[in-house]
């Protein structure tokens, strides 16, 4: 990516915490995040945003693979078996805070930007997850570039995958309110 392509990727961040903002409101929900590799990046787009106190919670940013477990509630053996860096761990991470923060729904971003590969994972794998009323949703990643980059595009994508069940959910409930039409 060049310089200006940085850029702009960092903006569709804002862009996309902006949307999730707004649908969060226009539902009457909440959101909280919990944080590996993006290291309170998420949270910083959220509350970048003005009136995002109204719909967000908060955020624990758990980089320490203990913290995943003893604050966010991870199984502990899956942590030891599996490592961190794991489709069940970000579920796991993402019911946690969502649980622990009270609120509709949670996000989470587990993985390894770098320099280094993590628990036999390679620079670059990264799962996220949203834990929401209507279930959960996970997606591996397999992301190119740089330390930053890697994160920045970890903090969009949960953004984007949380836009997607927050757009689906009010679908739904649009149809159920209108007599399944």
């Amino acid at each position: 990516m060049t310089d200006s392509a940085g850029a702009e990727d960092g903006a569709g961040v804002l862009v996309v915490a902006t949307e999730v903002l707004r649908l969060l409101a226009e539902s009457d929900e909440t959101l909280a995040v919990a944080e590996s590799l993006t290291g309170g990046m998420v949270a910083a787009e959220l509350t970048a945003v003005p009136g995002a106190s109204r719909s967000f919670r908060g955020s624990v940013t758990a980089y320490a693979t203990e913290l995943k477990h003893r604050v966010l509630g991870v199984d502990a053996q899956l942590l030891a078996a599996e490592g961190a860096v794991n489709a069940q761990v970000a579920e796991e991470m993402a019911a946690g805070v969502r649980r622990v923060l009270d609120a509709s729904w949670g996000i989470a971003t587990t993985g390894v930007a770098g320099p280094d590969p993590q628990d036999g994972q390679p620079v670059g794998t990264v799962f996220v997850a949203v834990d929401g009323p209507v279930g959960r949703k996970t997606a591996r990643l397999r992301l190119n570039g740089s330390r930053a980059e890697i994160r920045r595009e970890s903090a969009r994508t949960v953004l984007e995958l949380l836009s997607s069940q927050l757009r689906e959910n009010a679908r739904r409930q649009d149809t159920e309110q209108n007599g399944g039409i």
